[in-house]
């Protein structure tokens, strides 16, 4: 029974703004969302590192490039980028919490991927949500490369995961189609034993791509 819907291509393809697409219209459907998602920081149009921004605005430093890591702390890096997992899990992790004790329906989590496995707290709080029966998971994962992510594969493996693939070729047509199978996902979960049928209009929304 698939529960949970995950994304996934290249760096730069709009997965993200694919993520953001697809909650504007579930949160119009009424449907209840929490979450995150990765942003890129830029200036000058150099790409500086990356920011943790919750869906209510929230705005947190994942990594930055050739930063230095807390005194006497392990850095972890990806790259030329240095991630500050202080800032990301004083972020993240309490929506995870929220979501567990809340009554949101849909979580997303953008994304799963090198730099947020430096958290071992995330990886649990990730496996805790997938295994959860009140909520579905709307996220991101990374195309394989190099070494497996373990978490990653996880994902990959689990019967209740519908995986999309988001190349430059699809995007602009393969968002009704997820919305339909987070519509799916969410039919598929208990809230106080309950489920609910959404429904979400005919017009399409056409995203307007940015990098991810």
């Amino acid at each position: 029974m698939m529960k949970h819907v995950f994304l996934t291509g290249v760096p730069g393809v709009g997965k993200t703004t694919l993520v953001k697409k697809v909650c504007d219209a579930l949160v119009s459907a009424g449907v209840s969302v929490s979450g995150f998602y990765t942003e890129e920081v830029r200036e000058r149009g150099r790409r500086l590192g990356f920011d943790v921004v919750t869906l209510t605005g929230d705005r947190g430093r994942l990594s930055r490039l050739g930063a230095q890591s807390a005194a006497g702390g392990r850095e972890c890096r990806v790259g030329q980028y240095v991630v500050d997992l202080q800032s990301f899990e004083s972020l993240a992790l309490p929506l995870f919490r929220d979501m567990r004790e809340g009554s949101k329906r849909l979580f997303v989590i953008d994304e799963i991927g090198k730099m947020e496995l430096f958290s071992q707290a995330f990886i649990r709080a990730v496996r805790q949500t997938l295994d959860a029966s009140s909520c579905s998971i709307l996220g991101t994962i990374p195309v394989p490369k190099g070494k497996p992510l373990a978490l990653v594969e996880e994902v990959r493996s689990r019967q209740d995961v519908k995986i999309f693939m988001i190349t430059k070729e699809n995007r602009d047509v393969i968002f009704d189609d997820i919305v339909s199978a987070v519509q799916e996902g969410l039919k598929n979960t208990s809230r106080n034993g309950r489920s609910s049928a959404l429904l979400i209009g005919s017009e399409r929304v056409r995203p307007s791509w940015r990098s991810d």
